[in-house]
C-alpha cells in the first residue's frame, strides 16, 4: 500500500476528535435511553486485513485509537458474532479517513444467509449513527464502494440493543393476541366441515362468523374481535357448563411462544403457515391420565396446584385453563386425517426429523369466572380432562412473519401489536 500523505494524517486527527465527541454524546444518551452496547469484545471477522496491525477485533475493542483496515478492493466486510440472536436498534460506525461511500448493514442467524436492514449511498464517512430495526446473531457492514484509493477502515463498529424510551427488553420469545368470546355453536369446521350441528357445543373466540362452513377464504375476509385486529384466526374450545348453564371465560389470551426448544432452534423459527389447522388435547379422554397436555389451575391461588381435571379454587379466585399446541410442523400439510399428525411436540429440545420445521407454540389461556367445588362442572365434551382446543390460522402472512422475525427469533417479549 502507498505511504499515506500528511493531509491524510490531519484528516485522521479530525476524524478522531469527531469520533471522541460523538462517543461522549452517545455514551450520555445511552445511559438515559437504556440502550446496551452488544458488540464490544465480541468475536469479529473481516473479508481482508491490510496487515496484522489492523485486525477485525480492533473495531470492537472499545478503543478509539485502534482500527480495522482492509486490503484495497471492493467489496469488503466486517462482521460481529453477538453470541446469540439479539434485537438491535442502533449501529454506530466510526470511519477512519478511508471510508465506504456505499455500504449496507446486514444481519444473519447463520453467517451464511444475510438480510439487509439498511443501505447508505454516497455516505459522508466520519462518525455515522444509523437507527435500525434488526435482529440476528451476526451483524455485518458490507462496504460495496470505497471513497478513497485505499481500502476501508473502521475505528469502531458498535451495535446497540434496547428500547429508546428506557424500557428494558424482556428476554422471552413471545407475542400474543387477546380474543374475547364471540359465540357458541355445535359446529366444528375442522373436524366436521360442512356439517352444522354435528359437534358438541363449542365456544368460539376471534373471528365472529365462524360456523361449520368456514374456510380459510371466508376467515381472511371475516370480522374479528381480536386485539390486534390483524389476527383473523379462529380459536374454539368445548363450552364449560356449571349446573348445566354455559359459562364463558372473561379472560382469553392466545400466546405465541418460542419456549420448549433450545435457543438455536428458536433462532430458526418459521411463521405458522397461512391456513394451518391444529387440534390439541384429547376430546375422547376417559380420565385424567389420558390427557397430559391440558391443565387446570386457579388464578391468584398457586398453592392449589394444577391438574388435568377441574380443581377446587378458593372464593375470590377464578378457574384457569392452559393448553399448549404442538410447535413442530412436517413442512407439508396444513391438516391431517386426525388433525394432529402433521404436527408434533418437541423432543429433547428440538423438532424431530419427521416434523423438522419449528413454528411458534400457541398457548391458550382461558379464565372462567367460577370457583368452588367442581362437582357440578362439565365440558360439552365431558370431564375437565377432555379439554381441547382448535386453531385455524388466518394471520396475514406478512404480519405473522414480522412477529416471528421481531419477537420469536431474537427472544423478545412483544405485546399484542407485535412490538417490544
Amino acid at each position: 500500500m502507498e505511504p499515506r500523505p500528511l493531509a491524510r494524517i490531519t484528516t485522521l486527527a479530525v476524524a478522531l476528535a469527531a469520533l471522541l465527541t460523538t462517543y461522549l454524546v452517545a455514551t450520555s444518551q445511552t445511559s438515559s435511553a437504556a440502550e446496551t452496547l452488544l458488540s464490544q469484545g465480541r468475536p469479529a471477522l473481516a473479508s481482508t486485513v491490510e496487515s496484522g496491525a489492523f485486525p477485525a477485533s480492533a473495531a470492537v475493542d472499545g478503543n478509539s485509537g485502534t482500527r480495522w483496515s482492509s486490503a484495497v478492493g471492493d467489496p469488503q466486510w466486517l462482521q460481529i458474532d453477538l453470541g446469540s440472536p439479539q434485537a438491535f436498534t442502533k449501529v454506530q460506525l466510526g470511519w477512519e479517513a478511508a471510508y465506504a461511500r456505499d455500504f449496507q448493514l446486514q444481519t444473519s442467524n447463520d453467517a451464511q444467509s444475510w438480510t439487509t436492514i439498511h443501505t447508505t449511498n454516497d455516505g459522508p464517512g466520519g462518525s455515522q449513527t444509523v437507527t435500525v430495526n434488526g435482529n440476528g446473531r451476526y451483524v455485518r457492514v458490507l462496504a460495496t464502494e470505497r471513497a478513497t484509493q485505499w481500502g476501508v477502515s473502521l475505528w469502531e463498529f458498535q451495535v446497540y440493543g434496547g428500547t429508546p424510551d428506557g424500557g428494558p427488553i424482556v428476554r422471552v420469545a413471545e407475542f400474543l393476541a387477546d380474543c374475547p368470546f364471540s359465540h357458541r355453536l355445535p359446529d366444528d369446521p375442522i373436524v366436521f366441515p360442512g356439517m352444522p350441528g354435528a359437534s358438541h357445543m363449542h365456544s368460539f373466540f376471534g373471528s365472529t362468523t365462524v360456523n361449520a362452513h368456514t374456510t380459510i377464504d371466508t376467515l381472511k375476509n371475516a370480522p374479528t374481535n381480536c386485539n390486534p385486529a390483524e389476527d383473523k384466526s379462529s380459536y374454539w374450545v368445548p363450552t364449560l357448563f356449571v349446573n348445566n348453564q354455559p359459562v364463558e371465560p372473561t379472560g382469553t389470551t392466545f400466546y405465541y411462544l418460542g419456549e420448549g426448544v433450545r435457543d438455536e432452534v428458536i433462532a430458526t423459527t418459521q411463521p405458522l403457515p397461512f391456513g394451518l389447522r391444529i387440534v390439541a388435547g384429547n376430546a375422547k379422554a376417559a380420565g385424567p391420565n389420558d390427557n397430559t397436555i391440558s391443565r387446570w389451575s386457579c388464578l391468584h391461588a398457586g398453592h392449589v396446584g394444577s391438574g388435568h381435571d377441574f380443581v377446587n379454587c378458593p372464593a375470590g379466585t377464578m378457574l384457569e385453563s392452559y393448553l399448549d399446541f404442538p410447535q413442530c410442523w412436517n413442512g407439508r400439510d396444513l391438516d391431517s386425517a386426525d388433525h394432529k399428525s402433521h404436527m408434533s411436540y418437541p423432543v429433547n429440545g428440538g423438532c424431530p426429523s419427521t416434523h423438522p420445521v419449528h413454528v411458534p407454540k400457541l398457548r391458550q389461556v382461558l379464565r372462567y369466572p367460577v370457583n368452588g367445588d367442581p362437582a357440578n362442572f362439565r365440558l360439552a365434551s365431558g370431564g375437565g380432562f377432555t379439554m381441547h382446543g382448535d386453531f385455524f390460522n388466518a394471520w396475514p402472512v406478512e404480519e405473522m412473519a414480522r412477529r416471528v422475525n421481531d419477537c420469536i427469533r431474537p427472544i423478545i417479549k412483544c405485546g399484542a401489536n407485535g412490538r417490544p
